[in-house]
């Protein structure tokens, strides 16, 4: 009988475990509170990039973007934005080129150098080779924004989908997904919006 309770206690213990930690990832891209698995990808300027590099990061605004498509085009000078207000609080931008160069040779390594000097990048701006990470996050377009918060358990996804509520028009923007959910974590607060949808070209593969 005591076996039987000891059983019973342990299972319990462990489906409360399981339902109160963050998930890793699953195989069908992360989602709200899953942890994000580091990576390793060439950056242009020919070194290897991992977000554990990041020591004194509080997290991360992870972009999945290129140069061939035009509404991540129209977010660029954004980025730059995101990340001249956010990378000095501990959020810096991390850009991902996830798409087959063989299909869109427009965003090979070379024009990824190119159009990071033409417009002034100040993030590191990776070549997703084998597009092996972009599926993991479950990224469909480019620009599609993961926010991470770093914490003891790893790197948590707190927020999945689009920049703003404008994506051709800069000027028209009336919801900052992307700030309102950083600020609220630098605050201590939840993210009030978690999730919004990612609007843009499809991932080439």
């Amino acid at each position: 009988m005591k076996t039987v309770k000891l059983f019973g206690f342990a299972l319990v213990a462990i489906l409360t475990l399981a339902f109160t930690l963050p998930n890793s990832y699953s195989g069908q891209g992360y989602k709200i509170g899953d942890i994000a698995e580091d990576f390793s990808l060439e950056n242009i300027d020919g070194n290897m990039v991992s977000l554990s590099d990041y020591k004194d990061a509080k997290g991360f605004i992870v972009t999945f973007t290129c140069n061939t498509c035009p509404f991540a085009v129209a977010y660029e000078d954004r980025l730059v934005a995101l990340d001249k207000k956010y990378a000095s609080k501990g959020y810096p931008v991390i850009a991902i080129m996830p798409n087959n160069t063989d299909v869109k040779p427009g965003d090979n390594m070379d024009a990824m150098k190119k159009r990071a000097e033409d417009k002034g990048f100040t993030f590191p701006y990776l070549m997703d080779k084998g597009q092996k990470i972009y599926p993991k996050y479950g990224a469909t377009k480019t620009p599609h924004i993961y926010i991470l918060e770093k914490t003891k358990m790893g790197n948590v996804v707190k927020y999945i989908g689009s920049i703003d509520d404008s994506p051709r028009n800069p000027k028209g923007v009336q919801v900052k997904y992307v700030e309102n959910a950083v600020d609220a974590l630098l605050g201590g607060e939840e993210v009030e919006i978690k999730e919004t949808k990612a609007i843009g070209c499809s991932i080439k593969v």
